[in-house]
């Protein structure tokens, strides 16, 4: 399947060799961590016109400015020109990274994403948004930019620990809950080791595609895609800059479950929907554990989300499950009885 510049198949060398083979690039590198560098570059060294290879650490907490400066100099130091060529093989940090690095570098080079966990299939590697996490804050520096082709090869999953599997099928639930009403009513009935990436990774690629393309610079309907998010990233944030080892997904899962309860709170979904979500989520996902004073410090975090206007905390909630109302404001009391909420469950 072929989505503009997005390509899912099951022979990423091949296409990959056939996408170089029609352009002239000067120079050509590969951005890896140790995982992907063990794991995934194998299956496409083999393939692959002379390169330079750069290695960085992985893990969200090295998606910063000291990172970037690193792979900078790398690309300074072969002398790579604005006719170059950076092929991101890897998650989400290595896709926003390495494709922020691209976007900056001389004012821009081409690169191409070869998403390498079920997150960056499914959802970072669709629609262009890059960037880096500042001084604590998620994704705080970035830009607009569209690669020149993703590669999505869904062999590379079995690369992955399953619990990187499950954090990235939390943006499979929100693409669901977002956008497909009917989907959902199938997808809650199906147990994790159930679930057909086939027709999943596909279906949320269709649905991110569809709305970045109506709303590339998140003016209203790409807001829609936040759901989970504000909450979410707040959690994650937070429990990053205290050395608490969590993955996006399982933030998002919780911010899933705390926005649908403000949600419900503003009588914009049912009780029983509610119930469907937290069960649903329940099932596949750990609880985080949030003390008194860590939700108060999450609340804190709020008030750097991006989608914030001024001193406003603004969130997406659903409007009955496949729909969604964005730039709904949430004051700190709301924020923190939703994280009780959690809590309790």
């Amino acid at each position: 399947m072929t989505l503009n510049n997005i390509i899912i198949t099951d022979k990423a060398p091949e296409t990959l060799n056939d996408i170089l083979s029609k352009e002239n690039y000067s120079k050509i590198a590969i951005l890896v961590d140790e995982n992907t560098l063990a794991n995934c570059y194998p299956l496409l060294e083999g393939n692959l016109p002379q390169h330079t290879l750069i290695e960085i650490k992985s893990g969200e907490i090295n998606k910063n400015l000291d990172t970037c400066t690193y792979v900078w100099q790398a690309l300074t130091d072969q002398s790579f020109d604005r006719k170059s060529l950076l092929i991101n093989l890897g998650g989400g940090v290595i896709g926003d990274l390495g494709g922020f690095c691209a976007g900056t570098y001389k004012r821009g080079i081409d690169f191409i994403n070869i998403p390498t966990t079920l997150l960056s299939q499914v959802d970072a590697s669709v629609g262009g948004k890059l960037g880096i996490d500042f001084n604590g804050f998620k994704n705080h520096i970035g830009l607009f930019q569209e690669p020149k082709n993703v590669i999505i090869d869904r062999s590379f999953l079995k690369t992955l620990p399953e619990r990187e599997i499950r954090s990235g099928f939390a943006e499979v639930i929100k693409h669901h809950l977002i956008a497909d009403k009917t989907g959902w009513q199938g997808l809650k009935n199906h147990r994790f080791n159930e679930l057909d990436w086939s027709t999943l990774i596909p279906h949320s690629v269709q649905i991110k595609h569809k709305i970045v393309t109506e709303d590339p610079h998140e003016g209203g309907l790409r807001k829609a895609l936040n759901f989970g998010h504000t909450i979410g990233h707040a959690i994650e944030s937070y429990l990053l800059n205290n050395d608490k080892g969590i993955l996006h997904g399982e933030a998002v899962a919780a911010g899933m479950i705390c926005e649908a309860y403000l949600s419900y709170k503003r009588k914009l979904i049912s009780e029983t929907e509610l119930n469907e979500i937290i069960q649903f989520i329940q099932s596949i996902y750990e609880k985080i554990t949030l003390s008194d004073a860590d939700r108060e410090e999450v609340c804190g975090y709020l008030m750097q989300d991006k989608k914030n206007r001024g001193n406003s905390v603004l969130a997406a909630l659903l409007n009955g499950v496949g729909n969604v109302v964005w730039d709904q404001e949430l004051n700190r009391q709301e924020s923190l009885d939703s994280l009780v909420f959690y809590d309790k469950l």
